[in-house]
């Protein structure tokens, strides 16, 4: 009884003093959500060097280990990652690419322009098999996002029996006589994307009746269960697109509504992905942190048509976006990553772990050499960056059970600028083992921490912490490791009661036994 007593006098005194406000409780037995496996999507674009430079360096390559032209580096690195899945082939470049060039002998198949990325030649030498092939390797499961803008039914119809039926059709013949005897079993279907740009620059009733349109002809062939359709969903705070998608298409032709942000200070000024100031990182984290009001007004909005939460909310293109390095091809997107990018990781993805009932599925822009890349390469040389490694750290929260958090933070503040310092979420796997995954957004102070532990008698408890000298610090091919997780040990444990010092921008995950 003088324990508990004790506990709610500290609990009680923690407004007391700057450094000591933040508090969070967690509630470890009153979990109900689970964190899907599939918010830890990637995305595979033919943009830059992601495809071509990146993953694929060809079959016949004698400098570069691979598998089957993909680089074996690149494979280890992704499924140490534990990807859930990989979308592919676009983006803007799904809408103008046919899937039947990227099939059959690679010396046959027709070059086109990439008229969206840097005007280059492609030779379609990467395709649906090598794709698919690639996936298997690293065991994450495939999304193909089908091209509606300048395809057709028919089209997406025959890529759908291609992948998943097993015999009897003129698509799995020409599948067998590609090489591959079994279907792939692809489950993740985009139904056009960005149809409100480049994906057709549609309106929202036009694309719904089009979705119904090829939902429609999309059968699945195989033997394990209805596909899971993705409509082409709204960009950012469109909240109308949602609207009249959830009212529109009839709910049992659709399981998921996408939904595209990225951290943007300017569209037209982008600024550096290194050389950035406090201000610019402080309004790159406040659209980070925006992702919060998203997805809340979104599901919102889809609860109102579907209360039973069927229909997941599909966050599939995320992360921060700059300006190219300097001397690079403007078109190929190329950005180096700092610890900036892995406070935007840290904080996004503990978003999604709090609305794990409505989000998912999500899916990182993108894996690499573009944007917010988790591997980077550079001819025999491939770095992981500092988003690589929070994703690896927060990988234990793939299928926990999320457990509610009440969070008390400090703010970090710049100028008129006032953000949350400390983002948190916490899950419980199927050992019964507790994570909490921790982020203090503030560069310039550590961030004072109680954790009250409750439906929670823990034994013990370790961490693992990535930090930085400067939020503006990355991995380079220099050094590729001046950034990577270490042991954490600040931490005290007494009783129901944790406590812990954060240091600026950092990102620290939690074990509980």
């Amino acid at each position: 009884m003088l324990k508990k007593i004790i506990l709610l006098l500290i609990v009680l005194g923690m407004g007391a003093g700057a450094g000591a406000q933040n508090r969070i409780i967690l509630n470890a037995d009153g979990g109900r959500d689970t964190i899907s496996r599939h918010i830890y999507g990637h995305f595979a674009e033919h943009l830059g060097r992601c495809i071509y430079g990146g993953f694929y360096v060809g079959e016949g390559n004698q400098q570069i280990p691979n598998q089957a032209g993909v680089r074996s580096d690149i494979l280890a690195a992704l499924k140490n990652l534990k990807v859930a899945n990989l979308r592919w082939p676009g983006g803007c470049f799904a809408d103008t690419y046919h899937w039947k060039d990227g099939i059959g002998p690679k010396d046959k198949r027709p070059s086109i322009t990439n008229v969206w990325w840097g005007g280059v030649t492609e030779d379609n030498s990467f395709g649906t098999h090598d794709f698919l092939n690639l996936c298997e390797a690293i065991g994450a499961e495939p999304y193909l996002a089908g091209n509606v803008g300048s395809g057709s039914v028919q089209e997406l119809s025959d890529w759908v029996a291609y992948t998943n039926q097993e015999t009897g059709s003129p698509m799995s013949a020409l599948r067998k006589t590609n090489g591959r005897e079994k279907p792939w079993g692809v489950n993740f279907w985009g139904v056009g994307n960005e149809v409100w740009g480049c994906g057709g620059n549609m309106k929202p009733e036009y694309y719904a009746n089009i979705y119904r349109q090829y939902a429609t002809f999309m059968s699945n062939w195989g033997s394990g269960g209805q596909l899971f359709r993705v409509a082409s969903g709204a960009n950012s705070s469109d909240y109308n697109w949602t609207e009249v998608l959830l009212r529109d298409i009839p709910h049992n032709m659709l399981e998921g509504v996408a939904l595209h942000h990225y951290s943007v200070i300017d569209w037209n000024k982008k600024g550096s992905a290194t050389a950035f100031s406090e201000e610019q990182y402080c309004k790159t984290l406040s659209e980070a942190l925006r992702m919060e009001e998203l997805v809340t007004r979104h599901s919102t909005i889809m609860d109102k048509y579907d209360p039973a939460k069927k229909i997941a909310l599909v966050v599939d293109e995320w992360g921060g976006w700059y300006d190219v390095e300097p001397g690079t091809n403007p078109g190929f997107l190329f950005q180096q990553n700092t610890m900036r990018d892995a406070m935007i990781a840290g904080v996004t993805l503990n978003i999604f772990h709090r609305h794990c009932d409505r989000v998912r599925v999500a899916n990182l822009a993108q894996t690499v050499n573009v944007l917010q890349a988790v591997v980077l390469t550079e001819g025999e040389k491939m770095l992981l960056t500092p988003t690589y490694h929070v994703l690896e750290m927060y990988n234990v929260h793939q299928d926990a059970l999320s457990l509610p958090l009440d969070i008390r933070t400090n703010d970090y503040v710049f100028g008129k600028q006032k953000l949350p310092a400390v983002s948190a979420s916490a899950s419980r796997d199927k050992a019964g083992r507790v994570h909490i995954s921790l982020v203090n957004i503030d560069p310039n102070r550590p961030q004072e921490l109680t954790v009250v532990l409750r439906g929670l008698q823990a034994a013990g408890v370790t961490g693992r912490i990535l930090q930085a000298a400067k939020v503006q610090d990355y991995n380079s091919f220099e050094q590729p490791d001046r950034i990577k997780p270490a042991d954490f040990k600040a931490i005290t444990l007494r009783a129901e009661l944790l406590t812990l010092s954060l240091p600026p921008a950092s990102v620290v995950v939690l074990e509980l036994r």
